[in-house]
């Protein structure tokens, strides 16, 4: 059992999702390491795998770096993350048997099985349009959908997206470019990349493992997620952190190593914030997302990005990308305590370097 104190796990995380000085240089090897990039359309400073590329590797970053790895499909799109073509092995057996086996399946997996079986024909005719004419957008496939998909929210009737969306699970399909509106959509086996799957229970060992490597230090059991599971099962080694209640599992590989640590401006949905009780318990950071709130209600900003400076959450930015304007402007600079002259000088290279990475002038509110 390895006792760390916050300082030490905080430092395994911030080591493992390469935030340290040591930046990393190559856009693959760095969506490899951090096993995933997670989209989002909200551009109030720039796309979220954009930021969470540059805050690693700054302003050398060009975006046009993982637009061409799309197009080329080195790097795709799975279930609303992008993630290295080759990983893709990891997943396909679990497709062979969506939606799952023994206790993995929940009632609400059943039922989206259920969903699917009514509406084999139309799962079909995509299939077969795909086939003949794809890639296609979701305006030319058909709804011939026999039982509607119902819900609560904005998806209520959504049967060809919906549809689309549990066909990735399956195997079926997969994005072929474009984003919202214009996104093409093609037959699995002309987007993923040839090859065996990897058998299932190992599939899900090798996740766990690489899980871990990106985040250092991980809870082996969590709460049920959709997409990607925050918990890491009983890979690395048992560890205890000071002060913060219950088991964890840590990276032995980074373990016992040297620490630099520098600024950086992290999107809301970067990985090191992506486990929002971690970042509670190890980082004792408040903060949400709150571009869904009023502006009344809001404390940091629409799209406030945190920031970091060595191994502690210190802050948040409340700035926006005025491109008409040609200008990043900085509304606000929140220090959740008062920073160090140093802190502030480093924080404020950060956002220089933000504004000159968006080609932009910068604006700083008086």
């Amino acid at each position: 059992m390895h006792h760390l104190s916050r300082a030490d796990a905080r430092r395994i995380a911030v080591r493992a999702q390469r935030l340290t000085a040591d930046r990393p240089t190559d856009v693959h090897e760095t969506v490899r390491a951090l096993t995933f990039l997670q989209l989002n359309p909200t551009s109030a400073i720039a796309p979220s795998a954009d930021l969470v590329l540059w805050s690693r590797l700054g302003s050398s970053y060009d975006p046009q770096e993982l637009a061409d790895a799309l197009d080329e499909q080195t790097i795709i799109e799975f279930r609303g993350m992008l993630r290295v073509a080759e990983d893709l092995a990891l997943y396909r057996a679990e497709m062979a048997v969506w939606p799952g086996t023994g206790t993995r399946v929940k009632d609400w997996q059943r039922g989206n099985r259920q969903w699917v079986a009514d509406n084999e024909a139309c799962r079909q005719d995509i299939l077969e349009l795909l086939r003949a004419d794809g890639p296609l957008p979701i305006s030319e496939l058909p709804d011939t959908c026999v039982r509607p998909w119902k819900s609560s929210g904005w998806n209520n009737n959504r049967n060809v997206i919906m549809l689309l969306g549990l066909m990735v699970q399956m195997g079926d399909v997969a994005p072929a470019g474009g984003t919202g509106r214009d996104r093409l959509w093609d037959l699995a086996e002309r987007v993923y990349p040839p090859g065996p799957p990897v058998p299932l229970e190992e599939a899900y060992r090798i996740r766990d493992e690489r899980r871990l490597a990106a985040l250092g230090i991980a809870r082996p059991k969590g709460p049920e997620q959709p997409v990607e599971p925050l918990d890491v099962r009983d890979v690395g080694e048992p560890a205890v952190i000071e002060g913060v209640r219950g088991e964890w599992r840590v990276d032995p590989a980074q373990l016992d190593l040297p620490f630099e640590g520098r600024a950086a401006l992290l999107s809301p949905l970067d990985l090191l914030l992506y486990d929002r009780k971690r970042m509670t318990d190890v980082f004792e950071f408040d903060y949400i997302l709150e571009m869904y709130k009023p502006v009344a209600a809001r404390r940091w900003g629409y799209f406030a990005l945190p920031v970091l400076v060595g191994d502690r959450l210190v802050g948040k930015l409340d700035a926006t990308a005025d491109v008409k304007a040609g200008v990043l402007r900085v509304h606000a600079v929140h220090e959740d305590e008062p920073w160090t002259p140093d802190a502030r000088a480093a924080v404020d290279r950060e956002i220089d370097d933000l504004a000159q990475w968006l080609e932009l002038d910068l604006l700083r509110s008086s």
